[in-house]
């Protein structure tokens, strides 16, 4: 999806640019992480999503004369322009050579774990901390939420929140990341056509309505649409629309054709399925399946089947498109160790704060992913990948250091991979692809344990500083507030 991202950021991530510029710093080397504190939803996983967006955010960063009009038209408060010319002149020969590492879309995250590494000249890294903040952010979050949906539902779910996501390129991405977290399908045409996700739809109530009567309308739709047939049967009355959906499915049997469902989108979903269900199986029509939609989200799903219906598939919009109960993922970028030039040794750098959880991670971050014989995940280690892991491999809980596991002997994987070199980008097409992204998303939660998955009060995964770093951190944390 072609989108200029070069001002696509913060106002002062480019004053800050300047800065570093006129101080002499811009080639400096930084090393910057995205991470979360707390999983979404009061939940016990997420799911990473937006890195395909942010590889098409490096692909296409430059900025053009026109942008750069734009900035040397800002005026500074006080008087004068808010940008040297020269440093404008600089930024338009400005060309990306930062080293990217992600986690790869669809893979199982948790807190305090980098989900993104980025290594380069400092100005860049700060010029780039915006928008993939946005991409990121958001995306996992929307993957996060339909998972939990999928996982409520252990149906097929499809995805139609476009009608009340926030704006166009907010329901566009929102319905690739939702599809990334389970969903079998999307009602938005352009996010089919973009990222080559299924897509999925029938009628709405205007179309009853637009006929002399429901029998009419049914009829008429599955004379068009006989391979596509789902009936919305509450534009009305549900009891009444049921016996016309049904009346339609035995004309359609007649002609060898098959009813495929009865949508309800109103009332009380619980009562009205499980009647129809009954009602469906007495008429001879046990293969018609019933769809459920009208403000779902997984507890309400969860309390429907809870009550004994049956349901076929769930149409899942407003609470999944805008994740509707927590607005934010709340991830951060932090800037971890600087140096000189390539070949310098790094140097630890460290946000102090009267919060521990917004105390930060030093050094040049990987995280490792351990797991069991069985193929259910162990533990994962945040480690700095030029001092290595200690004999142990032994995670610390960076809240509570008394709180520790021993890895070692477990098989482990690297979760972050690279997604761009010297600012070009190296992601696999594989690993931009949403419906492979899917397929890791459901066999990454098959990893998980099925108590990290509960939807109410699930148990905490456990993630950790490798036990070295962890001394390391404590030891910078004393000396800067003047205990050693």
């Amino acid at each position: 999806m072609n989108f200029d991202y070069e001002l696509l950021t913060d106002l002062y991530q480019l004053t800050m640019a300047q800065g570093y510029w006129r101080s002499g710093k811009q080639d400096e080397q930084a090393c910057f992480h995205m991470y979360f504190r707390n999983n979404p939803f009061d939940g016990g996983f997420s799911i990473a999503c937006g890195m395909a967006q942010l590889a098409d955010m490096v692909e296409s960063f430059s900025f053009t004369d026109d942008d750069l009009a734009y900035l040397k038209s800002l005026p500074a408060p006080r008087g004068g322009a808010l940008f040297d010319e020269e440093f404008l002149d600089w930024l338009k020969g400005l060309s990306l050579s930062v080293d990217i590492d992600a986690v790869v879309e669809g893979t199982p995250v948790f807190p305090n774990e980098p989900l993104v590494r980025v290594c380069g000249p400092i100005l860049q890294c700060q010029l780039l901390e915006t928008a993939l903040l946005n991409c990121v952010n958001f995306q996992t979050l929307v993957a996060t939420k339909a998972a939990r949906v999928c996982l409520a539902a252990d149906a097929p779910v499809a995805e139609f929140g476009l009608r009340r996501a926030q704006g166009i390129a907010g329901g566009v991405w929102a319905s690739r990341a939702a599809v990334v977290g389970g969903c079998s399908s999307t009602s938005n045409v352009l996010a089919g056509q973009l990222f080559g996700v299924p897509v999925s739809g029938t009628h709405a109530h205007s179309w009853v309505m637009a006929f002399d009567s429901e029998l009419e309308a049914f009829r008429e739709y599955a004379r068009i649409f006989p391979k596509n047939c789902i009936l919305l049967i509450d534009t009305y009355d549900v009891e009444q629309g049921l016996e016309n959906a049904i009346t339609v499915g035995h004309e359609m049997a007649e002609r060898g054709e098959r009813l495929l469902g009865v949508r309800i989108d109103s009332g009380d979903l619980a009562w009205l399925s499980k009647r129809a269900r009954k009602r469906l199986d007495e008429a001879g029509l046990a293969d018609c399946g019933i769809v459920l939609s009208n403000d779902l989200d997984e507890h309400t799903i969860r309390s429907i089947k809870d009550e004994g219906a049956v349901i076929s598939s769930w149409g899942v919009g407003t609470k999944l498109a805008t994740a509707y109960d927590q607005p934010s993922l709340g991830g951060v970028y932090k800037l971890s160790a600087t140096r000189s030039a390539d070949g310098e040794p790094w140097r630890d750098r460290i946000k102090i704060s009267e919060q521990v959880a917004k105390l930060t991670f030093p050094g040049v971050l990987g995280v490792r992913r351990y797991t069991f014989e069985s193929g259910k995940i162990a533990g994962d280690m945040v480690y700095d990948v030029n001092t290595g892991v200690g004999p142990d491999e032994r995670i610390v809980d960076p809240a509570d250091d008394l709180r520790q596991k021993v890895l070692s002997g477990l098989s482990y994987t690297e979760l972050l991979q690279p997604l761009a070199r010297k600012g070009a980008v190296v992601l696999e097409d594989v690993h931009r692809d949403a419906m492979e992204a899917r397929k890791r998303a459901v066999a990454g939660l098959e990893s998980l344990d099925e108590t990290q998955k509960r939807i109410l009060n699930p148990h905490s995964y456990p993630v950790g500083l490798e036990e070295l770093l962890s001394r390391r951190r404590r030891s910078l944390v004393a000396k800067l507030r003047g205990l050693e």
